[in-house]
């Protein structure tokens, strides 16, 4: 039987806010949900043929509301945050959850888990020296791993910041392209510049890059160092070989804190090589200060847009599959 609720909330100010400009927040709460939602000045009818969505919808309003007036101010990407996270638990304290949980980065960015494997691995990167984020792209894998080792050298906690990836993807071709080898593997390093561009100033970035307080480079540079007082992160390191991974792990100095980021199941090895990231993630499991967090497909955060696109080409794959051959688009 369908399940109708009424909310009432106080303060008309505060609703209003949670609802959004024009209640885009309540709007993509109806098309995350599928429930029904009016309105009528600082009540909220609910209204479902599942009761357990109308309850997840119920919680939510009421917990955002509840943080809106704590001073906190809610986006559609939080709606649809807390939406993943009492699917996912539904005894979750929304309110503990965006409090607690988040950290500023620097004066341009407050940084705040959106998902609770995003939550687990922020905590695995405070308590452990060395920390394993594995999951396919759009898990915030990378970037979080940035924003706090940006917060960790600001905080005075480490000295420099490192971060190196493999440059498999440039194979034979690195010859042919411009420049010294540092201009020749700059385009392969981009999402890391891209990422702390994203928390610091231009200008501040340079200045970092420059004096050597940030270090950007090709893991093939870690060869024969110690980072001692370093965060450093290791990308993309499901294409690193075996013998790679055991280098970069035994750089690891007193006072420092490593990160290996990567998807096993995007390994672009040649020749079928063995991923070093598939075997650490065997040898490794189960030592103290080492933490594996494995994300998932449903902790891909992506703009509402990008997620319909992707549904729209799953449809059009499922019609080829059904009736064969290709399907010529208009």
């Amino acid at each position: 039987m369908p399940k109708n609720i009424t909310l009432t909330f106080e303060d008309a100010e505060s609703a209003r806010e949670l609802f959004g400009p024009r209640e885009k927040n309540l709007r993509y709460m109806m098309t995350k949900t599928g429930v029904d939602i009016q309105t009528r000045s600082a009540s909220v009818f609910v209204a479902a043929a599942d009761p357990e969505r109308v309850e997840c919808v119920r919680s939510c309003l009421s917990q955002l509301y509840e943080l809106v007036r704590s001073g906190h101010k809610v986006y559609s990407q939080d709606v649809d945050c807390a939406l993943r996270v009492l699917a996912r638990e539904p005894q979750t304290s929304l309110v503990h959850f965006f409090r607690d949980n988040h950290f500023i980065v620097s004066p341009k960015k407050t940084i705040s888990p959106r998902t609770l494997t995003q939550r687990d691995y922020l905590a695995a990167i405070r308590k452990n020296d060395l920390t394993f984020g594995i999951g396919p792209a759009g898990t915030g894998k990378t970037y979080l791993a940035v924003a706090v080792a940006v917060s960790s050298f600001l905080k005075k906690e480490v000295k420099r910041v490192v971060l190196t990836r493999p440059a498999v993807e440039a194979g034979e071709k690195l010859g042919f392209l411009p420049g010294d080898l540092v201009e020749k593997i700059t385009p392969y390093l981009r999402p890391l510049y891209d990422a702390l561009h994203d928390m610091l100033e231009f200008e501040r970035v340079q200045e970092m890059l420059e004096t050597g307080l940030i270090e950007i480079a090709p893991l093939a540079f870690m060869r024969g160092r110690t980072l001692n007082n370093a965060f450093v992160i290791l990308d993309e390191a499901q294409n690193t070989t075996p013998e790679q991974m055991k280098m970069f792990l035994t750089r690891l100095g007193f006072g420092s804190k490593a990160v290996v980021t990567g998807d096993v199941t995007q390994i672009d090895l040649p020749g079928r090589a063995p991923s070093g990231l598939v075997q650490a993630s065997g040898i490794l499991k189960g030592i103290e200060g080492i933490d594996f967090v494995q994300f998932q497909k449903e902790d891909v955060i992506r703009h509402p847009l990008v997620g319909r696109i992707v549904q729209a080409y799953e449809r059009f794959s499922a019609g080829q599959k059904r009736y064969g051959g290709s399907h010529d688009l208009p």
